[in-house]
Order: C-alpha cells, then sequence, then structure tokens
C-alpha cells in the first residue's frame, strides 16, 4: 500500500490547490487501458453472438456493455425471440 501511495503522490505538493486533481491523475495512468479496452471489446462480441443466438442482437450487446460477462447471463435468461406467424395472402 505504501508503494501505491508513494506512486499517486509523485509530483504532487499535497498543499497546492490542484492537489487531488494531480493524485487522481497519477491513478488513472497506473490503470491498463489497453487490456481493459480488449477485455471490453471481447465481452462485446459475446454479447453480440449469444444476442444473435438469442435473437436480440442489440439487446446482446447493450447488456455486454453495461455489465460485461455477467450481462451474457443475463441475455441467456431471457427468452428467444418468437418470430411473428406469417400473414396469410391474399
Amino acid at each position: 500500500m505504501d508503494e501505491l501511495l508513494a506512486r499517486a503522490m509523485q509530483g504532487v505538493d499535497p498543499d497546492a490547490p490542484d492537489a487531488f486533481l494531480r493524485v487522481f491523475l497519477n491513478l488513472l495512468a497506473l490503470v491498463p487501458w489497453t487490456t481493459l479496452i480488449w477485455w471490453n471489446l471481447f465481452f462485446l462480441a459475446g454479447g453480440a453472438l449469444l444476442g444473435w443466438w438469442r435473437g436480440r442482437t442489440a439487446e446482446g450487446v447493450a447488456w455486454a456493455f453495461v455489465l460485461g460477462p455477467i450481462g451474457w447471463l443475463v441475455v441467456l435468461r431471457r427468452r428467444r425471440r418468437e418470430l411473428p406467424p406469417p400473414l396469410p395472402r391474399r
């Protein structure tokens, strides 16, 4: 914990008015953004695939975007979208 605190406070004057912003930006710099974006794309593709399989592609993408892999479970719990019967010929 001391190492994380030291990295967050690196180059920050605690008495400066923008100290909170500097600490916040230092913490954001520690986040592995590239890895998180790739995982999010993987979850979106899985949600799209499961949604397509259940007849709810947009809903699958939306749930995967909001909840990640838990959104997959939401899509799987929903019933398949039934197609309406065909219209009678004239």
